[in-house]
């Protein structure tokens, strides 16, 4: 049975300028939460939602996400000459053999609606995912694997949304529209980054998308947007125009890794729930003069 959501895209190719000094010989999207760097956790999601071709669009300075991603011999041959297989398992467990990894420069940070554009060649004519590193999200099943549940019945766009705080609307993707059951609205609107006081509501779209392959044309004569990007909200916006698109209120926790605040946040509270590390931290936690 061939996968109804098979590629997904990864924009990679900020600057990460929020995490200097870490930031500025790695990528944001390599910095560790508890074991593992951010785009690994969002790797395995989509992996484990059925996607097999992961397409990254990176930028300069990204080399060590290629590198995250490839065989690397020595450590391999290291790891099994010292008798250490289950941490080679661990290695090998980076990259599925089933699992394809590409690469696109993005040559100039024109914004998310463009990130997804240079993957158009390679996404061609299906359906996609789009997952944001930056939003590390916490689900069972995982979020993305909710979301190719909920297109393979309607088979439209799915947008994931959360209540956010009215004073953070500035910060989000707002839509609004009809509910239709518990969890899904039929998008009627889709703002980037209203004020407050203009918002449609206070769903905001997290950084997990399914998206249909005409958005590429909407993203492609688009003006410019807010910040003077060319922004994925507006080509949604004008896809509504055309198709259906849906919002989908997941089940799970989003940390906004992001921000430091959200990144700590994150390591903390996976740290807690780690099979080996919870209980010797949680202690450690305990025993703190707070």
């Amino acid at each position: 049975m061939r996968m109804l959501v098979n590629k997904a895209i990864f924009p990679v190719a900020g600057l990460g300028t929020r995490f200097l000094p870490a930031t500025k010989a790695q990528p944001k999207e390599m910095l560790p939460v508890v074991d593992k760097p951010l785009i690994q956790y969002a790797v395995e999601e989509a992996y484990a939602a059925g996607v097999r071709e992961m397409i990254f669009v990176t930028g300069r300075h990204k080399r060590p996400i290629e590198d995250h991603f490839d065989m690397t011999f020595e450590l391999e041959v290291a790891l099994e000459q010292a008798g250490k297989q289950e941490l080679l398992s661990v290695v090998r467990r980076v990259k599925p053999d089933d699992m394809e990894c590409i690469y696109v420069r993005q040559a100039q940070a024109l914004g998310l609606g463009h990130a997804v554009l240079c993957g158009q060649r390679l996404v061609g004519d299906q359906p996609f995912a789009v997952l944001l590193a930056d939003d590390l999200m916490v689900g069972e099943p995982p979020v993305l694997a909710q979301m190719v549940e909920c297109f393979a019945e309607w088979r439209a766009s799915i947008l994931a949304v959360q209540e956010v705080p009215a004073d953070q609307t500035r910060r989000y993707g707002i839509v609004a529209g009809t509910p239709v059951g518990d969890r899904l609205l039929d998008v009627t609107a889709i703002v980037e980054k209203p004020a407050p006081e203009v918002a449609p509501s206070r769903l905001g779209v997290a950084g997990r998308y399914i998206l249909t392959p005409g958005v590429f044309h909407e993203i492609a004569h688009q003006a410019r947007g807010v910040g003077g990007e060319i922004q994925l909200t507006d080509g949604i916006a004008s896809l509504l125009r055309r198709e259906k698109v849906f919002a989908y209120r997941y089940e799970g926790r989003r940390y906004d890794c992001g921000s430091k605040e959200g990144f700590l946040q994150a390591n903390v509270e996976l740290a807690l729930a780690h099979p080996e590390l919870g209980p010797g931290f949680r202690r450690y936690l305990g025993e703190l003069k707070l």
